[in-house]
């Protein structure tokens, strides 16, 4: 969209490459656990795990600037601003702050499972990273059965 910054564009094209690096290097590794290719696949694991965190965090710091663009726009239009349009920018808002819950869960995920030594890299006890995924699908769902409107 023309309204929208340099930064977010900026932010989401580098998201879309480091997801679109990510999905053949995980192929690459699944392949190598399988027997299919002939390369450590322990490699492929640890480069997939930190393009996905990459991703993840790409999309919490483009989650964030919206949000501060958002924000800034209710308090500019507050009073002047239709009550429809009030309500599509909360709904904007809600969806925003849904999404980086989401990519903080799974970037807390994503990280625990890169080599031991990187931040808090395979610390987490089974429950937490169960309720990690769990939290962050939940929120998929809710989001996928509101069409993508976090309005109710």
């Amino acid at each position: 969209p023309q309204d929208e910054d340099g930064l977010v564009r900026g932010l989401s094209v580098l998201c879309n490459l480091a997801n679109q690096l990510y999905y053949p290097c995980e192929h690459v590794a699944w392949a190598a656990d399988a027997g299919v290719v002939r390369v450590s696949s322990q490699k492929w694991w640890t480069l997939s795990m930190a393009l996905w965190a990459f991703a993840l965090l790409l999309g919490i710091l483009r989650s964030l600037r919206i949000l501060f663009q958002l924000r800034r726009k209710l308090r500019q239009h507050g009073c002047t601003s239709s009550p429809l349009s009030r309500q599509a920018t909360r709904a904007q808002v809600k969806a925003e702050v849904l999404s980086i819950l989401t990519e903080a869960a799974d970037l807390c995920n994503a990280i625990h499972w890169l080599p031991p030594g990187f931040l808090w890299a395979g610390r987490f006890p089974p429950w937490l990273v169960g309720l990690l995924g769990t939290v962050s699908s939940l929120i998929g769902i809710y989001q996928a059965s509101r069409g993508g409107n976090s309005e109710a």
